[in-house]
């Protein structure tokens, strides 16, 4: 039997807390810290109309450093707590609530960058935790590895996008030229880019008869396009699927992963044996 100080006991219940979300506490303190999140990221939108924000400059300018100052202590307690303090300094979740609350104090020396504080509503993705009940982080457990195990696949199919534009827009280039707007290659590049996407701003189109004949058959081209990574996915999905589990909330304090099994001993992704309390 581990025996604990009460200094790692109480770390050990704090950990529990504001990790994971298994228990009621840490339900409780996910809840409050998302309404926290919604309304301190709702003070920055609604700070930017400039009405509101010359009548309740004072009120915008008091919450926004108590979101701040509430999500700094916080940022310090996660860190107090963990075992492996560059795990979560420098996983995704420990960027993104270093970057919530760096853009409050960086606006004491460059005015206007504390906007950036809607950053802070990437953190939102903790959601997935708090409703874990069983079937939303179940799917987006599914969703990540599925996105993973694509990646190579998407790449070598940017790749080839990326070699397509850069052909279609030099041939376009070729057709038009400067005379119908298409001054340059990049311009047409960026031509190509946004009618292969059918995006299609029309700030710049072809005017001869062969320009926007190949036009046509670029817009065709990317509806077709469209629909090679959504095959990608849809593959990697449906293989990963058959053979999901419903993982809990569990964090490992080595490596900082979540997703185990509600019987796991181990980490599956380090090794590292769990100590139930």
């Amino acid at each position: 039997m581990i025996e604990f100080s009460e200094n790692e006991k109480l770390k050990r219940k704090i950990y529990k807390i504001i990790f994971e979300a298994d228990t009621p506490a840490g339900k409780l303190f996910d809840v409050v810290l998302i309404w926290s999140i919604l309304l301190s990221v709702a003070l920055v939108v609604v700070e930017s109309v400039h009405e509101y924000h010359e009548k309740y400059q004072i009120f915008f300018i008091a919450g926004e450093w108590l979101f701040t100052i509430l999500f700094t202590l916080e940022y310090i307690l996660r860190i107090y707590v963990i075992r492996r303090k560059t795990a979560y300094i420098f996983s995704f979740f420990g960027v993104v609530d270093l970057m919530a609350i760096l853009p409050t104090y960086i606006s004491l020396l460059f005015p206007g960058t504390h906007y950036l504080m809607v950053i802070r509503i990437l953190r939102l993705m903790r959601v997935f935790r708090v409703f874990k009940l069983s079937g939303y982080l179940t799917e987006a457990t599914i969703l990540r590895k599925a996105l993973l195990a694509s990646s190579r696949k998407i790449l070598v199919f940017l790749s080839s996008i990326a070699v397509l534009v850069v052909v279609i827009g030099a041939i376009m280039y070729v057709i038009e030229g400067p005379e119908y707007g298409f001054k340059d290659i990049p311009t047409s590049i960026y031509w190509a880019v946004v009618t292969l996407t059918t995006v299609g701003y029309g700030d710049i189109s072809p005017q001869t008869g062969v320009g926007q004949f190949f036009a046509s058959v670029v817009m065709v081209l990317g509806y077709a396009i469209i629909a090679v990574p959504t095959g990608i996915m849809t593959v990697e999905l449906s293989a990963i699927q058959r053979k999901k589990s419903i993982p809990t909330t569990k964090v490992c304090p080595e490596c900082m992963q979540e997703g185990h099994d509600g019987d796991a001993k181990f980490c599956k992704y380090c090794g590292h044996k769990f100590i139930n309390d």
